[in-house]
């Protein structure tokens, strides 16, 4: 009688990997530049474009539906496809972040040239597909590459360069206004325009340089023994992923709550605070033409958090080190609460650079230290589809702020966009208060043997 594999075939392997120097962290984390870039430009560029073309604030949420709803479908299946991926010539993880960054580039040429709402939002969907099929097998890459001694360094120097890229997508917004005069016929500023073209250049750039620099490190027989025995193809990823699920460490479910807090604030944040610094500091809203003007200025204030972000990124490994992964984001969460709430009742537009060092200090933790203890959590030949269904957990709670924010901003926060970045304050200290219910995980040190552990044994 036949009867189906338990789930203790998805095993926990710990093994010696080599010791990466810096400049080798740096340059295999090279490429999640490029990708944040683009992100980059979705948070600072994307939305002020609908409102060039005529979109309504309360709309903003709902247009911005393909970020949730890509990354909820694409990104836990390409981190289960990679999973079950070795090629000897091509590797496991970069097929797919290759693949990734060549459909950022494409979308990020065409972008600025959009005539009507319906185009930039069918552009938007591709953009967040290709960005998404680039993400989590880049985590994945790094689990896989690293040893437990240096995971810490390996992820918070993606918040580096996640910090690095979305600073120069925003700060080139800025210098480029300064620089480039006209508009397309739809509207759109020349100047946006050239900042989608670095951003195009940048996207695939940086993600050869981490391919031809960083090899892959080739699976273990015991790890090989584990692929062969996954057969099938996208059927058998989507079982994987339910499985997965299933099998969810209990610390695991309760970091989904703190994303749930976390990036519905961050979402609120990126949709409204153009229309917030309008409206607080020129006293306009996105009809008017000094609209432009806020809007450049909220590319140098996002660009200044980022600086913030890559500043604090390596000094945050420490920090975790010594206080624990958990308290140190607490910490940063709180930071980033009180400056929202601040931010949003200054009307000096010079001022505004204080309290958003908050945000750029939590965004290097929520971009890094979360994933410090979600490794520890999770079986090794397991890493894509984790990875994937922690993105789960950043962009469903993307998708409900998609679909219930708009009623809120309109009924709740009056439809003023300072109340909803104070909202967004709130929210981000509701999340480090659940924080606070987590058990982190205990270090896993580097060792000669293999150990073989049930999925969410640990």
């Amino acid at each position: 009688m036949t009867t189906t594999q338990p789930a203790a075939v998805h095993l926990t392997i710990v093994r010696q990997k080599p010791l990466m120097t810096m400049r080798q962290i740096l340059l295999m984390n090279f490429g999640f530049f490029g990708i944040q870039y683009s992100f980059g430009m979705q948070q600072t560029a994307v939305n002020p474009i609908y409102n060039f073309l005529g979109a309504s604030p309360e709309d903003l949420p709902l247009l911005n539906l393909a970020g949730p709803v890509t990354g909820l479908l694409i990104q836990p299946i390409i981190g289960a496809l990679s999973d079950r991926t070795w090629s000897p010539r091509w590797g496991r993880r970069k097929p797919y972040f290759l693949i990734g960054a060549i459909g950022c580039s494409i979308c990020l040429f065409l972008f600025p040239f959009v005539a009507a709402i319906w185009t930039a939002v069918l552009l938007l969907w591709i953009l967040d597909a290709s960005n998404n099929t680039a993400m989590e097998p880049y985590r994945a890459f790094i689990a896989d590459k690293l040893p437990p001694s240096q995971l810490a360094k390996g992820f918070l120097a993606q918040s580096f360069f996640t910090g690095f890229g979305i600073t120069l997508a925003n700060i080139s917004l800025f210098v480029f206004q300064n620089l480039i005069s006209g508009a397309t016929s739809a509207g759109i500023p020349y100047w946006v325009v050239g900042s989608f073209m670095l951003g195009a250049v940048c996207s695939i750039g940086t993600v050869l340089v981490s391919i031809l620099t960083t090899p892959e490190i080739p699976p273990s027989e015991e790890e090989l023994a584990a692929l062969r025995a996954r057969k099938g193809g996208f059927a058998s990823a989507l079982r994987e992923i339910w499985d997965a699920i299933v099998e969810m460490p209990g610390e695991l479910r309760k970091l989904a709550l703190v994303y749930l807090f976390q990036w519905y604030a961050m979402v609120c944040y990126w949709q409204y605070v153009s229309l917030s610094i309008a409206e607080s500091v020129y006293g306009v809203s996105a009809d008017d033409p000094k609209y432009a003007d806020a809007v450049s200025w909220t590319g140098l204030v996002n660009g200044w958090y980022n600086i913030v972000t890559f500043c604090v990124a390596f000094p945050l490994v420490t920090l975790a080190r010594r206080r624990g992964a958990k308290w140190v984001h607490i910490f940063c969460l709180l930071c980033a609460a009180v400056g929202l709430v601040v931010f949003a009742n200054l009307t000096n537009q010079y001022l505004l650079f204080i309290p958003i060092i908050g945000l750029g200090i939590a965004w290097a933790s929520i971009m890094g230290v979360p994933y410090i203890m979600a490794v520890r959590m999770i079986p090794s030949t397991r890493y894509g589809v984790y990875m994937g269904i922690i993105n789960m957990m950043i962009v469903i709670p993307m998708l409900i702020q998609t679909l219930t924010f708009g009623w809120i901003y309109e009924n709740v926060l009056g439809g003023d966009p300072t109340n909803a970045i104070m909202f967004a304050g709130i929210m981000l200290a509701v999340a480090a208060l659940a924080m606070t219910w987590i058990k982190e995980p205990p270090i896993v040190r580097d060792v000669d043997d293999v150990m073989q552990m049930p999925a969410g044994a640990h």
